[in-house]
């Protein structure tokens, strides 16, 4: 080798040593980054009888990330907060970061989300299990609407998605809530996320009573989202853990834990 190849080598190597020093160093940086926990969505946060975070995939998440760069810090998940409030506290700076919510078009508007999906949610509908119908597809969910609405989660983005489809929805607190209307008569069918809607109709033992579908209806993803001015330091240390959890499998991992 030549001399001058062997110089440039070498600092090609020196180079790729002091980046990796360089990202030790911020990892070991503390930085505090506000955030909450989401009341009402049990994958996502699952809350203790005092109503405090105790697992959810969102909550493993988190950790994951704390144990990657060991200086990141989430101050304030312990408090829950409806879907709505998260919402406002994130456009308005009340908060830095939230672990996770679903991309639209008006949501990217209001504030940033991390390019790593952290995991991927099918849309399902719930019907009672008599009399049996075969539902695929918006189309079908609209016509059935039309004799009654659709119940869905208030504040989720679903309720959007199935207004332009054309479905008459009606909103409720709840995936719980949603499930007694719909055994009460007073609905066609639940939308909602499968996961939710597997872990809500298993609690309340409803296997017999109701039927899950998710055949015909769309997969998205749930991502880290960040408010529009978070300096850019701590938004590359936020992408960077994430891409390291993409890479050795976690994030697949805590998704396809059982819950």
């Amino acid at each position: 080798m030549s001399l001058g190849r062997w110089r440039r080598c070498w600092v090609g190597v020196l180079a790729m040593l002091c980046l990796a020093l360089c990202s030790a160093v911020c990892s070991a940086q503390p930085l505090s980054l506000r955030t909450v926990s989401q009341a009402g969505a049990r994958i996502k946060y699952e809350l203790d009888e005092a109503g405090v975070p105790r697992g959810g995939i969102c909550l493993d998440i988190l950790h994951a990330v704390q144990r990657v760069d060991p200086g990141l810090r989430f101050a304030g998940v312990e408090q829950p907060h409806p879907l709505r409030r998260v919402e406002l506290l994130l456009e308005e700076g009340g908060i830095d970061v939230f672990f996770c919510l679903l991309r639209s078009p008006e949501r990217a508007q209001r504030w940033h989300y991390a390019p790593t999906p952290l995991y991927g949610v099918r849309h399902a509908v719930v019907l009672r299990a008599e009399p049996p119908l075969n539902l695929e597809g918006y189309e079908a969910l609209a016509q059935l609407s039309r004799q009654q609405p659709v119940v869905v989660m208030r504040g989720s983005i679903l309720v959007q998605a199935l207004k332009r489809e054309g479905v008459a929805v009606a909103e409720v607190a709840s995936d719980r809530e949603a499930l007694e209307m719909l055994l009460r008569g007073r609905a066609s069918a639940v939308y909602g996320q499968e996961q939710n809607l597997q872990r809500t109709i298993r609690d309340a033992q409803l296997g017999a009573r109701v039927r899950l579908q998710s055949q015909g209806f769309p997969l998205e993803h749930q991502y880290l989202v960040y408010r529009k001015d978070l300096p850019q330091a701590a938004v590359d240390r936020l992408n960077a853990a994430l891409k390291r959890l993409e890479a050795d499998g976690s994030l697949r991992r805590i998704a396809e834990a059982p819950r």
